[in-house]
């Protein structure tokens, strides 16, 4: 009677473990040619309401900023760093100070330049952190491949 009831309390508590799982925000990406040499590849976060991720440029001390890593190719170079819009900036009392992030739904972008005239991919990853009004959740890496045509 006793390993039945121990494999119930497991099974409730293993159950309630994967429902607690959320993912408020979800990424896409294009990219598109601006002329035969560069191309902008658009990294875009949509967030659920209530929900919000951090900015690139966050002072130390405060949240996981929102951070792009691209792989080295021999297709395409970086041309500059990867550029938001302008973000909100507010107090948030979890971290005592002013911190920078945005809500609903964001676009990302980085130039590139082409090293040939055919086609090439871009992959990377993002790091971010996202939070609410009540919690934040751990941050999380996402890894991605735009093709440029």
């Amino acid at each position: 009677m006793k390993k039945a009831l121990l494999m119930i309390v497991a099974l409730f508590f293993t159950a309630a473990a994967f429902a607690q799982i959320e993912e408020p925000v979800k990424w896409s990406y294009t990219a598109k040619r601006i002329n035969a040499n560069e191309a902008v590849v658009f990294v875009k976060a949509t967030i659920e309401p209530g929900w919000h991720i951090y900015s690139q440029n966050l002072k130390e001390g405060g949240p996981v900023a929102t951070n792009f890593t691209f792989a080295s190719a021999k297709g395409y170079t970086l041309v500059g760093k990867t550029a938001e819009p302008n973000p909100i900036t507010k107090f948030e009392s979890a971290f005592k100070m002013n911190v920078s992030y945005f809500e609903n739904s964001v676009i990302f972008q980085q130039r590139v330049k082409l090293k040939g005239a055919g086609a090439t991919t871009v992959k990377g990853k993002v790091e971010y952190m996202t939070c609410n009004d009540r919690k934040c959740l751990p941050p999380d890496e996402v890894e991605f491949t735009v093709p440029v045509k």
